[in-house]
C-alpha cells in the first residue's frame, strides 16, 4: 500500500499523486485529507483507495470500476455519476450523495442529506441511517435502499428508479405512489444489506412513480422519418 499525506499538498498536487500511482496498480491510503474538495476525481481504472479522515465535495466523482472506503463524513455530491464500482462511507454523507450515478454502488453507514440520488440513472444507493427531503428526485434507474427514515417530497418526479424505505416518509413528491413489495425483493434487500453487516428486519415501503408526468415521445426527434433536422 502507498500513502499520501495530503497535508502539505494541493489538492491538484493530491490527485496527480493519486492518478500516478493508479496507473501502477497500487493500493493507496490517503491520510490526512482534511474534509478537501475535489479528491480522486475522474479515475476511470480499477484501484483501491482509502481515506483515513473526512472528505469535501465531489469526492470519487466521474469515476469508473473504482473501490472506495472513507473512513470519515463525506461532502455533498459523493460518487457524483459513478459509472461502476464501490464506495463506502463509514459516518455520513452531505447532500446529493450518488447524484446522477449510473452503475456500481454507494454505502453510507450514517445518515445523508437532501437529494440523495437526485437524477441517477442506475446501480444501487445504500443509507444505513437517514436521508433527507427529495430523496430520489428525478431518479431514473437503479434503487436506493434507506433504512431509516426518508424527509418530504421524496421520490418527487422519479421515472423507474424504486425507493425502499424501511423507516417513516414524510411525503411523497408529485407523480410518486406506494407500491406492492414482494417476497423475493424483501429477501434480496435483506441479503444485500448482509453484506454491510446489516441484519435487523425492517417493514420496507416500496416507492415508485405514477407515471402521470410522462408526457414525453418514445423516439428522439433525430428518429422520426418525417421530421428534418
Amino acid at each position: 500500500m502507498e500513502n499520501i499525506d495530503c497535508s502539505k499538498l494541493s489538492t491538484r498536487e493530491i490527485n496527480v499523486k493519486i492518478k500516478k500511482l493508479v496507473e501502477q496498480e497500487k493500493e493507496i491510503l490517503i491520510l490526512n485529507p482534511q474534509a478537501r474538495h475535489n479528491l480522486a476525481i475522474g479515475i476511470l481504472k480499477s484501484c483501491k483507495i482509502t481515506f483515513n479522515g473526512s472528505v469535501g465535495y465531489f469526492c470519487a466523482g466521474l469515476c469508473d470500476n473504482v473501490n472506495v472506503l472513507i473512513n470519515g463524513n463525506a461532502g455533498w455530491a459523493l460518487g457524483d455519476n459513478l459509472m461502476n464500482g464501490q464506495i463506502i462511507c463509514k459516518k455520513n454523507v452531505g447532500a446529493s450523495v450518488a447524484c446522477s450515478m449510473r452503475g456500481g454502488e454507494i454505502f453510507v453507514n450514517g445518515n445523508t442529506g437532501a437529494r440523495a440520488g437526485i437524477s441517477m440513472k442506475g446501480g444501487t444507493l445504500i443509507v444505513k441511517g437517514n436521508a433527507g427531503f427529495l430523496t430520489g428526485f428525478m431518479a431514473q434507474k437503479g434503487k436506493i435502499i434507506v433504512c431509516g427514515d426518508v424527509g418530504d417530497a421524496c421520490a418527487d418526479s422519479m421515472y423507474e428508479t424504486i425507493i425502499y424505505v424501511g423507516g417513516q416518509v414524510g411525503s411523497l413528491g408529485a407523480d410518486a405512489k406506494f407500491g406492492t413489495i414482494t417476497v423475493e425483493e424483501t429477501k434480496q434487500i435483506q441479503d444485500k444489506l448482509a453484506q454491510y453487516d446489516i441484519t435487523e428486519k425492517f417493514k420496507w415501503k416500496k416507492i415508485i412513480s405514477a407515471k402521470k408526468l410522462y408526457n414525453y415521445d418514445s423516439l428522439e426527434i433525430s428518429e422520426k422519418g418525417n421530421i428534418q433536422v
